[in-house]
């Protein structure tokens, strides 16, 4: 909060004279600078900003005229279905491809796999969003380019829906897209790190013990390798919530959703301070707390993993 606190308040400009326009009255620039306390010195309204934060309030927005705490949670939720969508997709793809390609090794599968989760590490998301609507979108005409309906919608705000279903279909409809373009990068991180977790779990002793009992196959893979692979699975999904943050402002943008990067990019055009210091907040707690969860994870997966004290 402090390092962001500062960095908005240097940003050159005045977000006064963006709200009002280059000739404003020197009476309205006055009562402006009065109303969201930026006649106040630095250090001031650095204090001020961390009370109100202590009690819940994250200032008012200079250019939506509103809380920031109101616009964050009327667009936290779409940036979170375009996450959890994006991650889904993720790890239903790259942990099926990384176990075959560890189980094929060096063969073709392997080489296919490896290939594209190369090119998904080197692309990144905008791009792949623009080539989607080009060729989904504009061409074939399959998704729409634009917007998203969000599934919990009233079926009497979406156009063309009457029942829950049909609004859950549009959803899954728009989504589609931006929902690949955000999970491509982190189903290759995924991928890349399945497929060398699960070759070194199939060459460990336990697993040459078993193949020597003739256990088949894939009851080795499926019962003894899989899981103990899982852990730097695990540890990729949590540390890849900091690229889904960043990618999800890029996703937003190109795909025109009215979610959290949306939000914190209209804030930084306009130096609306407090809201560049609420999205940002909010972006870091998300974070927390994904890296929370896969260190919990973690002692699920593996019972010699443990937090407390023997």
């Amino acid at each position: 909060m402090t390092i962001t606190f500062f960095l908005a308040n240097q940003i050159p400009g005045d977000p006064v004279e963006i709200m009002l326009g280059p000739t404003p009255a020197q009476e309205q620039v006055d009562a402006i600078r009065a109303r969201y306390g930026l006649d106040r010195p630095i250090h001031v309204r650095y204090f001020t900003y961390l009370s109100g934060v202590a009690t819940g309030n994250l200032g008012f927005s200079i250019y939506y005229d509103r809380p920031v705490l109101e616009m964050i949670m009327l667009r936290l939720p779409v940036t979170l279905l375009l996450m959890l969508s994006a991650f889904a997709f993720a790890v239903a793809t790259a942990i099926p491809l990384g176990v075959i390609s560890a189980k094929r090794r060096n063969e073709p599968a392997d080489h296919v796999s490896r290939v594209v989760s190369l090119i998904g590490v080197s692309t990144p998301s905008f791009w792949i969003g623009l080539v989607l609507i080009i060729v989904f979108a504009f061409y074939l005409g399959w998704f729409p380019a634009r917007g998203l309906v969000l599934p919990w919608a009233n079926p009497a705000d979406v156009r063309g829906a009457a029942t829950q279903f049909e609004v859950l279909r549009q959803s899954a409809h728009h989504l589609f897209l931006p929902m690949i373009a955000l999970g491509t990068l982190q189903m290759a991180q995924i991928t890349r790190i399945e497929r060398s977790s699960m070759v070194d779990s199939l060459q460990g002793e336990y697993v040459k013990l078993a193949r020597a009992y003739g256990v088949p196959e894939s009851t080795i893979v499926r019962k003894h390798a899989f899981q103990v692979a899982q852990l730097p699975v695990i540890t990729i999904i949590g540390l890849g919530l900091s690229t889904a943050l960043g990618g999800a402002v890029l996703t937003e943008t190109v795909f025109e959703i009215q979610g959290m990067g949306r939000l914190i990019i209209t804030a930084i055009n306009n130096q609306d301070y407090e809201l560049i210091m609420g999205t940002t907040l909010v972006f870091g707690i998300v974070y927390v707390v994904g890296v929370i969860v896969t260190d919990i994870t973690y002692s699920y997966l593996d019972p010699r993993v443990t937090y407390g004290e023997d």
